[in-house]
């Protein structure tokens, strides 16, 4: 199968594809704030460099998109046809990746919570409440 756009204009579109400060990343950044969290932005210092960071939790947050980061069972999580074994190498190594960073983090004494695209466009609210919780749940409480 072939692309519908020429290689350029395919170059110009992927390059638009922001890895920080995603749409997804920004809401929950907003509630956690709006709820008294306190966090750092992408902690190179630590394995993966995780989006969000609340060091007084020891809570490491990823917020994965569910196409890059291959959310198993997610409608979102194709494969493009075009070049398919490519496109499977790619993401094959993302979750590996991903499997490492998350394990290294643990066996270092943090939580670590994953926060997938498509649960903030199914039940934004729901899925914040339960971040919170899980949060508040890894060191006894919350901000008031």
């Amino acid at each position: 199968m072939m692309d519908v756009v020429d290689a350029a204009t395919r170059s110009r579109m992927m390059t638009g594809i922001r890895s920080k400060d995603t749409q997804p990343e920004m809401i929950v950044r907003k509630y956690l704030h709006a709820h008294g969290f306190r966090y750092r932005l992408h902690a190179r210092k630590l394995p993966g460099s995780p989006d969000l960071v609340l060091p007084k939790y020891r809570v490491a947050i990823f917020v994965h998109g569910c196409f890059w980061h291959r959310h198993a069972g997610c409608k979102f999580a194709t494969t493009p046809a075009n070049n398919a074994e490519r496109w499977k190498l790619k993401f094959d190594g993302n979750v590996e990746r991903d499997a490492r960073k998350e394990n290294l983090l643990r066996a270092a004494g943090w939580k670590v919570i994953v926060v997938w695209e498509c649960e903030l466009r199914r039940a934004p609210d729901e899925r914040l409440r339960q971040l919170v919780s899980d949060i508040a749940g890894s060191a006894g409480s919350a901000p008031s």
